[in-house]
């Protein structure tokens, strides 16, 4: 296994984090999704520390709280070796506080993570999402507090826009603040809409990027075909997330080729794909299956050549948009070699 920085802290997490998503779910989307029960649960997270994860990742809406308790009983006496990161944001009740990151919900949303996983404080405590209606400033204030009552050691966020993040950090700096250490956010082959202002943004500003979905909900797996004959998988019930199909077939049909020429499976070179992005620290996976885990947990040992990368690049590449097609016009002339370039140019007009 391999190790690396989270954002700009002194931590380092494994490149492969286990997420807890699948973990527990008796009916529902939770079950569709996943539906292990703690005899499974414990297998995974056994192998996965045998493997050398040391980072897992979970959310208090997960299966409603049960992910959470899962969790924490499969690691046991091994908590304080690993770094644990949970969420909050979604719904956890019928009242109308009982969701969103205010600090009423955050205070009573950490309680119960910390009660359900059996631990006394969570390393990394995430927000889920973007809540329209709360303050950045209460937000901040709230996962400060946490902070320094040793609750939590440090604060991310999850399915952020840039300018959301950008405006958090500029708060929680003029107002001393805890600032957000890293993004979780949805990244892979079939969709790298993040890459137009949010890597960037995270490379400017020293966040780390934590991938969810590398697979594309299970796109990028491999079992799909464009005959859609497969009803295999959680995307043949939960088509999540959005993917369009030609261009998802296009890729896949790339991946195929690269795959073979590396001795890997269809899945191993979604993952490591993400793993050769400098802007990524950690991908998280999900399985359901030993013979899954076991799967991704190989894509470390994937090495993708110049031609792998470019092959891959070129069928998922994002089309040119305004502005960052202007970014690279205007400043060809301000990188290195740019200049030398653009003066061979001004002598052609001469």
């Amino acid at each position: 296994m391999q190790y690396q920085q989270l954002g700009n802290t002194g931590v380092f997490v494994s490149r492969l984090c286990l997420g807890a998503m699948t973990f527990g779910g008796a009916e529902g989307l939770f079950e569709v999704i996943g539906g292990l029960d703690q005899t499974a649960v414990n297998s995974l997270v056994n192998k996965s520390l045998e493997a050398g994860i040391n980072f897992f990742d979970t959310a208090n809406v997960y299966s409603l709280g049960e992910s959470e308790t899962l969790l924490g009983k499969a690691l046991g006496t091994r908590r304080k070796e690993v770094v644990v990161a949970s969420k909050a944001f979604g719904r956890m009740g019928k009242g109308p506080n009982d969701v969103g990151v205010s600090r009423l919900h955050i205070m009573q949303a950490v309680e119960g993570s910390l009660q359900r996983m059996g631990t006394d404080y969570i390393d990394l405590y995430q927000i889920h999402g973007f809540d329209p209606v709360t303050p950045f400033e209460e937000t901040l204030s709230a996962l400060t507090d946490l902070v320094r009552q040793g609750k939590v050691r440090y604060v991310g966020c999850s399915n952020l826009a840039a300018w959301h993040i950008v405006k958090a950090l500029g708060i929680s700096a003029l107002q001393h603040f805890e600032k957000f250490v890293s993004l979780q956010a949805y990244y892979s082959l079939a969709g790298r809409d993040l890459e137009r202002e949010i890597v960037p943004m995270l490379q400017d500003q020293k966040l780390g990027l934590m991938v969810w979905s590398p697979l594309a909900g299970g796109f990028l797996s491999g079992k799909f075909t464009r005959d859609g004959a497969n009803t295999e998988g959680r995307r043949s019930k939960f088509t999540f997330p959005p993917v369009d199909p030609e261009k998802g077939h296009n890729i896949v049909d790339a991946m195929r080729k690269v795959a073979a020429r590396r001795k890997a499976t269809v899945a191993q070179v979604a993952l490591a794909w993400l793993l050769h992005q400098p802007s990524v620290t950690t991908v998280i996976i999900g399985a359901k299956t030993e013979a899954q885990l076991n799967d991704n947990l190989g894509a470390v040992n994937v090495s993708l050549t110049a031609e792998d990368l470019e092959e891959l690049d070129a069928v998922s590449r994002l089309p040119p948009e305004y502005p960052g097609w202007m970014f690279s016009f205007q400043g060809s002339d301000r990188i290195p070699g740019g200049q030398r370039d653009f003066s061979k140019y001004m002598e052609t007009k001469k």
